[in-house]
C-alpha cells in the first residue's frame, strides 16, 4: 500500500466539470477480464456501484451520477439495503412495510433523474434512527440468517453487476445513522472480498458467478466544508480527520440532456422523496451558479488497493468508538478511526428534589411542585429561533418511585394536528416533547433506554397523547408504559403550551442508578402543517442529542433507594420489511437484469 497520488492530470475544464473516473481507473480482474468486454457487459452491468442503507441516501450524489452518464457514458446502479420502514411519514400514517413500498416508489422515480435505472434492494429491516452500526448488524442479520449475510449479499452484487467503481457513505460513527454506518462498512469489506475466490466461495462455485476486483472506492463526505464555485473540483484537497485525499463533483455544470445544472436536476429529484418531507425543500436552487457546492468524495481505495493515512490513535474511546476503531483494524484501513471520537463537552446535571405531595398532573405547576432548578433548554438542530419563536425549559421532581417532568414551550405557531387514534408516533413531525431516561446511565445507543414522545395537542380536540419511540419498548404509552401519565395546556389565542408528565420508574427497562440515571429533555417546533420539523431545542444538545447516551445529562436522586438489579430485557426492536417479491419494479427488474430478488442466491 502506497500513499496516494494522482495517477493522471486532466484538463481543468473537464475535472470541474465531473470527476472523471473513466480516463484514470486502471481495473484488474481475474484472468485479464474486464468491464469493457462484451462477456461481461450484460444487462446486470454497471460501471459504478452505489451502496446505502435507505431510500435518499444516494440524493445527494445524484448530480455526480448524472454528470458521469452524460460526460463520460458510465452507467450507475443503487443498491438500497433497506426500504427505510423505520422513518417517518410526512405524507400519511403508513409506517413498517407499508411505508417502504411508498419509500421504492420514490427511490425508483428519484434516481431515473440522474439516469439510473437499477435499484437493488436486500430486503433487510429499517427499525429507527440509532447512531449504533452494531446494532444495525444485528437487525440486519438476526437468526436464522447467518451474521454476514447482508455481506454476501453485497459480494454477490458487485460480482453480478461488475463494477469499477463503488461509491458508498461514510462508515464513521460521530452523528452518523448507524445504518449509514453499516452501509459503509459493508461496502468497504465487499470491495474487497469480491475478487477474492475464497470469499463466499459457493457464489463462484455453485451460482457461476466470477471474483470481481473495482478498482476505486469512494465515501461521500457530506460534512466536508471545502471550497464551492467551478473550480472546486479542480482543487486537491485533504479530508482534515482521515487524510485521506477528497475529489469532487460540481454541481453548477448544466445538463445537457434537461437542460439546467445538476442542482436543479438533483433539487428536483430532492423533491420527491415526499414521505420524509423533501417536498417541502424550495423548488428552485436560487445559489448563484458561481457559488454552487461540489459533491464530495473521499477517495479510500484506488487500483483495488487502500489509499493510506497516518495514523493518530486515539485514547480513553468509549465503547461505541473502540468497537470502530477495531474494525478499521481488521479492514487494513486504521486511519479512519483518527479523531472519531469527539471531544464531548462536559454535560450538564442537576439534582431532582424529593417531594412531599405528588405533583397533580394538569399541564400547570402548582406552588411547591417543582422546587428544583429550572432547566432552559438551547438551540440542538435545525433553524435557529427567535425565544418568542421557538423557547423552552423543563422543571423535574421525585415523589417516591415516579418522576415528574414539566416542559413549558414558547412557540408562535401550532404545527400539525396529528390524530392521536392512528398517528400518535414519529413524533418529530410536529410539535412536541421528548423525554429521553437512561436507568444505568452507561448505554452505548437508546435500545436500552425509555424514550418517549409527546404531543401537546392532537386533532379532533383530542388533547395530549404519548409513545415510545426507538428504545427498548416501542408503541403507544398506554401500553409500553402503562403507569405514564400525561396532561398538556395549550394557551388560547396560541403563544405555546405546557407539558407535564408522571414516568413511574419502574416503566424504564431497568432499575434506576440513582447516582447515574441519565436524561434530555428536546423540544421539537414545527410551525408547518406538513409534518415536517424547522427548529430542535435540548437541554444538553451536543451531536445527536436524542440517540446519543453519551451526551444526556446526570440527574441525582437523593434519597431514592432503587428496587434489586434485575437484567434489562432486549430491546423490541420493528423488524418486518417490505419484500421484493411483493414489488412489480423489482420483479420486472430482476427479470430483465437476471439478478435474483434481495441479492439472494439464485
Amino acid at each position: 500500500m502506497t500513499p496516494y497520488k494522482p495517477r493522471c492530470l486532466l484538463p481543468a475544464a473537464l475535472v470541474a466539470g465531473a470527476l472523471a473516473i473513466g480516463a484514470c481507473s486502471s481495473h484488474t480482474a481475474p484472468d485479464g477480464d474486464d468491464s469493457t468486454s462484451p462477456a461481461r457487459r450484460t444487462a446486470a452491468h454497471t460501471d459504478v456501484l452505489f451502496i446505502g442503507a435507505h431510500p435518499d441516501d444516494e440524493f445527494q450524489s445524484l448530480a455526480t451520477f448524472g454528470q458521469w452518464r452524460e460526460r463520460q457514458g458510465l452507467s450507475t446502479g443503487v443498491v438500497t439495503i433497506t426500504r427505510g420502514e423505520g422513518g417517518g411519514n410526512a405524507a400519511g400514517p403508513e409506517e413498517g412495510p407499508a411505508l417502504g413500498v411508498i419509500r421504492e416508489r420514490e427511490e425508483r422515480a428519484a434516481v431515473a433523474h440522474a439516469g439510473i435505472r437499477n435499484v437493488f434492494y436486500l430486503d433487510k429491516p429499517d427499525f429507527w434512527y440509532t447512531l449504533s452500526a452494531p446494532l444495525t448488524a444485528k437487525a440486519w442479520n438476526r437468526p436464522p440468517q447467518q451474521p454476514t449475510d447482508t455481506l454476501a449479499r453485497l459480494v454477490r452484487l458487485i460480482r453480478a453487476t461488475t463494477p469499477k467503481t463503488v461509491v458508498t457513505m461514510d462508515p464513521r460513527p460521530f452523528g452518523q445513522h448507524g445504518g449509514h454506518q453499516e452501509a459503509g462498512r459493508l461496502a468497504v469489506e465487499a470491495f474487497r472480498l469480491a475478487g477474492d475466490p475464497a470469499a463466499f466461495p459457493e457464489q463462484i462455485t455453485k451460482e457461476k458467478h466470477a471474483p470481481w476486483k473495482p478498482g476505486r472506492l469512494l465515501a461521500q463526505n457530506w460534512t466536508f466544508d471545502g471550497p464551492a464555485g467551478e473550480q472546486c473540483a479542480a482543487r486537491q484537497v485533504t479530508d482534515p480527520h482521515t487524510g485521506l485525499p477528497v475529489m469532487g463533483v460540481w454541481t453548477g455544470v448544466r445538463s445537457r440532456d434537461q437542460g439546467k445544472t445538476w442542482a436543479q436536476a438533483e433539487r428536483d429529484a430532492a423533491r420527491t422523496y415526499v414521505t420524509q418531507g423533501f417536498g417541502t425543500l424550495p423548488p428552485t436552487v436560487d445559489t448563484p451558479v458561481n457559488r454552487l457546492p461540489c459533491e464530495w468524495f473521499t477517495v479510500l481505495a484506488e487500483d483495488g488497493r487502500p489509499v493510506t493515512a497516518p495514523v493518530h490513535p486515539q485514547s480513553g474511546l468509549r465503547p461505541l468508538y473502540a468497537e470502530f476503531r477495531d474494525w478499521t483494524q481488521k479492514v487494513h484501513m486504521p486511519w479512519l478511526a483518527n479523531d472519531a471520537q469527539p471531544a464531548y463537552p462536559p454535560a450538564p446535571a442537576t439534582t431532582v428534589p424529593d417531594v412531599a405531595e405528588a405533583p397533580v398532573v394538569d399541564g400547570t405547576a402548582g406552588p411547591g411542585e417543582y422546587p428544583g432548578e429550572t432547566l432552559h433548554l438551547t438551540h440542538w438542530d435545525g433553524k435557529e429561533c427567535t425565544p418568542d419563536d421557538c423557547s423552552a425549559d423543563a422543571r423535574l421532581a421525585r415523589h417516591g418511585d415516579d418522576l415528574y417532568v414539566l416542559v413549558h414551550v414558547t412557540d408562535d405557531r401550532k404545527g400539525a394536528a396529528l390524530d392521536a387514534r392512528n398517528d400518535c408516533k414519529r413524533h418529530w413531525r410536529t410539535d412536541s416533547v421528548e423525554i429521553d431516561l437512561d436507568p444505568r446511565g452507561r448505554s452505548d445507543d437508546t435500545s436500552t433506554t425509555f424514550r418517549t414522545g409527546i404531543l401537546p395537542f392532537t386533532a379532533h380536540d383530542g388533547g395530549p397523547c404519548a409513545e415510545r419511540d426507538a428504545d427498548n419498548h416501542q408503541g403507544p404509552a398506554s401500553s409500553t408504559a402503562p403507569g405514564m401519565t400525561v396532561a398538556s395546556t395549550v394557551t388560547d389565542p396560541y403563544h405555546g403550551y405546557t407539558v407535564e408528565a408522571k414516568i413511574p420508574l419502574a416503566d424504564l427497562p431497568a432499575p434506576v442508578d440513582p447516582a447515574r440515571l441519565t436524561a434530555n429533555i428536546l423540544v421539537y417546533d414545527s410551525d408547518t402543517q406538513d409534518k415536517t420539523g424547522k427548529s430542535r431545542l435540548a437541554w444538553s444538545p451536543y451531536g445527536s442529542a436524542q440517540a446519543d447516551p453519551y451526551v444526556w445529562g446526570t440527574l441525582h436522586l437523593p434519597g431514592y433507594t432503587p428496587p434489586p438489579e434485575h437484567p434489562a430485557p432486549a430491546a423490541e426492536l420493528p423488524l418486518e420489511a417490505a419484500r421484493s417479491k411483493d414489488s412489480p419494479a423489482s420483479v420486472t427488474q430482476s427479470t430483465r437484469t437476471g439478478i435474483p430478488l434481495g441479492g439472494g442466491a439464485s
